[in-house]
Parts: C-alpha cells; structure tokens; sequence
C-alpha cells in the first residue's frame, strides 16, 4: 500500500482538510451521527477525489449494505442488498462498475454485464459462505439426491452458480424454494439459511454445511441477555444467523427487509443482529431511533476502503474476469433469480 499512496499523493490533494469537509457538509450530514468530524475531515478529500474521478471515468459505485458509512453515503451512487445490487448491475449504463462488497457480488456483476469493466477495489475481498463450496461440492450434493433441483445463495462462485439451477438471496430464498419444482430442493452452501427456509416451506430442503463466520457468532443466550436488559428493545436478525437466535428475534430479514423494517416500525431502541456497519449506515435517516451495537464485523467487507475505491478507478487494474464459458451457465442461474423475484414481485 505504500506505493499505491505514494503515487495517489502525487496526482490528488488528499490530506486533511477542515475547509474541503466543509464544503462537502450536505454529504456529511447523512453520516454526522456515526462519524466524527475529525474523521470526516481525513475522508472528505478520498470522497471529492473519487467522486470526482468516476465521473470522468463514465463509472458507477455499487455498495452493499455492509459498507462503512463514508463508503455507503459519501460515494456510492447505489445501495443495497446483493439481490438489489445485482438488479442494479443489469439497469446500469455506465461502461464501468465499481463493486464496494466481497469478490462473488463483483463476479455477478461481471456475469450479467460480460462487456462492461467491472472493478472491485481489493481481490482478497472475499467470504466465508463462497469459500466453503466449490462445484464439486455441488455435485456431490446432486449424487445424493438424484433430480432434486439446486438453489445456491448468491453467496457463491461463479462456477458454483454454473454448476445450480437457481441463485437466491436471502430476501428471496423462501419463495424461490416454494416456487421451483420439486419436493426435495438443495440448498448451497448457508446451513442456516437453509434451515431458516425449512421452518417455513412445506418442502424438504436438504444443505451443505457452510455459514457465515459473522452471523453464526451470535447466539441464543446473546440475544435473551439483551432483551433482560431492555425487554422494549426490538430484535431484527438476518437469517444467516442460528435457528435459535432467528427464534429469539422479533424480525427476520434481509439486510434490505432488516431496512425497510426498522424504517416502518420506528421502535424507540432496536439491535440489528448483522454485519455492524448495518446500523451505522441508517443511524441519521433514523434519528428517533437509538441502535444497541453488538458489533459482530465482517473483515472481509472492511477490506474494502476509499483509499482503494480510488486507487481501482485511478488505476483501472482491479479488473474481475470470468471465463466466458463459466459465465455464460452461471448467468443462467442468477438471471432466472431475478426474473423469478420479479415475476412474484418480490
């Protein structure tokens, strides 16, 4: 990283600055309940930088929900959950994109836009839930239940996804399940997705035994010790927690649907059982609303910085590339997710 700086320093002014903090006030006040002014006069010329930069560059930002906030409210041009993101990649004109998330969403980008520059910031931005399943996982899965379609979170490789019939996320992945044929599905590789579909769904769901090293460190007793704490205070997991803790909460959703929630109940305190930057994200639209802060961070998220949105889009050597042949099967599975989720109007 030393190098990288040294040559950023020399094309763009991104010492501290009180005055250029200033001038950018009206981003500030989107983020100012969970970001110190000090902070944002170290961030506020990364964040004129880039901006300024994708512009010229004809690039657009993706961010996903668990990006930190001068990430999520200074620079990107859209937010979301992986399914809204991977919406997004198929709408967007701009010749280039830029991935603030892990590595498989920069991968779906490049598989529904093959002809566009997809950048993600750092390569070892990887996940838990990708790494724990490859394609041969998936087909010693079909070996042991013959005909039984399968349904992989779009928390995946692209040669996972090749190797499924249907990606989901955790927004979709009940009614994906329900409206797929078949008595018997698959699902890959969230163990605990999968067992939060099957309390649902009349259908028997079989899985592999993969997690989320961020979510499954939450537990039952964490959670009932809160609420012995401040019995008014609202719960709301995401369901690539335990069943147990998804039993202890008071909603359960995507990080998306965890949003929209808290947004329409307004509970005077509530903790988000995610990825921590969650709550820092929604703090200042959400004023009348004081969050609990388990911090449970996914390191591999964090590993993605505006210092290195710049360098992507400065350098343009940050490029994702998916074998043509992978893509092309992979594209099949995500793209009948999203029109599948449009078709029930999720």
């Amino acid at each position: 990283m030393s190098s990288i700086r040294q040559d950023l320093a020399e094309c763009y002014d991104l010492a501290p600055s009180t005055e250029r903090a200033e001038e950018m006030r009206e981003i500030y006040e989107t983020m100012d309940r969970v970001v110190p002014p000090p902070d944002w006069a170290v961030f506020a010329p990364y964040v004129a930088a880039i901006n300024k930069l994708k512009k010229e560059r004809g690039a657009v930002i993706l961010a996903h929900n668990y990006m930190t906030p001068e990430i999520y409210h200074g620079i990107a041009d859209f937010v979301g959950d992986s399914l809204q993101l991977a919406i997004k990649a198929t709408e967007v004109e701009a010749d280039v994109i830029v991935q603030c998330g892990v590595h498989f969403m920069a991968e779906t980008s490049k598989i529904l836009n093959p002809a566009k520059t997809v950048l993600i910031p750092d390569m070892e931005a990887g996940c838990s839930l990708a790494e724990s399943i490859t394609a041969a996982g998936v087909a010693e899965m079909r070996a042991k239940y013959p005909g039984a379609p399968v349904v992989s979170y779009v928390n995946t490789t692209a040669e996972v996804k090749a190797a499924s019939d249907i990606c989901c996320t955790s927004s979709n992945a009940l009614q994906i399940v329900d409206a797929i044929e078949g008595d018997t599905v698959i699902m890959t590789p969230d163990q605990y997705l999968a067992q939060n579909v099957a309390r649902q769904s009349k259908k028997k769901i079989v899985f592999w035994p993969g997690s989320c090293i961020v979510h499954e460190l939450y537990t039952a007793q964490d959670i009932r010790a809160y609420r012995e704490q401040d019995p008014d205070l609202a719960i709301i997991a995401h369901p690539e927690c335990t069943p147990d803790v998804v039993a202890e909460a008071d909603f359960t959703g995507s990080t998306s649907g965890i949003v929209d929630w808290v947004h329409q109940h307004h509970p005077k305190r509530a903790m988000l059982v995610t990825e921590c930057s969650m709550a820092a994200n929604i703090a200042d639209e959400l004023p009348e609303v004081e969050f609990a802060k388990p911090c449970n961070m996914c390191p591999y998220m964090k590993k993605i910085t505006l210092e290195k949105v710049l360098w992507s889009l400065h350098s343009m050597t940050t490029k994702v590339e998916v074998d043509d042949a992978v893509a092309d099967k992979a594209r099949l599975a995500v793209q009948r997710m999203i029109d599948l989720s449009r078709k029930l109007g999720i």
